[in-house]
């Protein structure tokens, strides 16, 4: 079964420091990685990292930085459908700094405000089992989520932050991963349609409710060495484990996923100790 999934990819430059630099200080890094990153890019690699068949909606272009994602991805066992193959802007990037004594990091980033609007259905995907938008491209992933609901396919969201298109895609939701920091004004995401609510944040127990029920699942205590993706990695994981697993052992198998990421220092050294769970 295929965990399809819509949303942004940018190249990371990510860079591990000892130290996160003040305004105006230059730093020397200890080690540089360049990876492709974004919301939905993350949870794409998570998804084939845990032996599952990942397919990326996303606008990646004819840039030559888009090859480095290209390859990455490919390396990976994603699949990547560019649906703007001529979009000749260099593709959203990101510029990472993290600091090596707890894994903690800074992230400056142009997202997906330059890239051009894409609409349209997923082109022919077979046997989804679930379905993950970010909402960075946000016709992309209102199309998707149509096509999903049409279908029966659950739909996942990954809500970092308030996006306006959520006002429309909301309803199509079946379940709403949101961080701490999300803020969505009245009605609540339940009312507005959605059937599970999930909100994680960090180190403290990842709370859910539906309609009938409410409870909270203790994340795992690890030695963090690098948080970057961590809470994509996260989403992957629960959007894998849709259909395998019920709450709260879904949250559960995700925090283990997620746990086990921050444990690796680097965009992609936890990928290969991740087996098959």
């Amino acid at each position: 079964m295929t965990v399809l999934l819509a949303g942004l990819c940018t190249i990371d430059v990510v860079q591990r420091v000892a130290e996160l630099p003040a305004p105006g200080e230059k730093v020397q890094s200890l080690s540089v990685a360049v990876a492709a990153g974004g919301p939905a890019t993350n949870a794409a690699v998570t998804v084939a990292a845990l032996g599952g068949k990942a397919t990326l909606l996303t606008v990646l272009g004819s840039h030559p930085l888009a090859g480095l994602a290209r390859a990455d991805l490919a390396a990976c066992g994603v699949e990547v459908v560019d649906v703007a193959p001529d979009f000749a802007e260099p593709p959203a990037l990101s510029a990472v700094a993290v600091r090596d004594r707890d894994g903690e990091r800074t992230v400056v980033s142009r997202n997906a405000a330059h890239s051009p609007a894409v609409t349209g259905e997923p082109w022919v995907v077979e046997d989804v089992s679930a379905v993950l938008v970010d909402g960075h491209h946000p016709a992309l992933a209102l199309g998707t989520a149509r096509w999903a609901r049409a279908r029966g396919i659950p739909v996942v969201l990954d809500a970092g932050s308030w996006k306006p298109v959520l006002d429309d895609l909301l309803p199509l939701v079946d379940i709403a991963a949101c961080s701490a920091h999300f803020r969505a004004p009245a009605p609540d995401l339940l009312e507005r349609g959605v059937h599970t609510v999930i909100t994680t944040a960090g180190p403290e127990p990842v709370r859910w409710r539906t309609a009938t029920g409410a409870g909270e699942v203790p994340v795992p205590a690890v030695d963090a060495r690098d948080t970057l993706g961590a809470g994509d990695v996260w989403h992957g994981a629960l959007a894998y484990g849709v259909g395998r697993f019920e709450l709260p052992e879904l949250i559960r198998y995700a925090n283990e996923v997620a746990a086990e990421r921050v444990r690796h220092v680097g965009p992609r050294a936890w990928v290969g100790r991740m087996g098959k769970r």
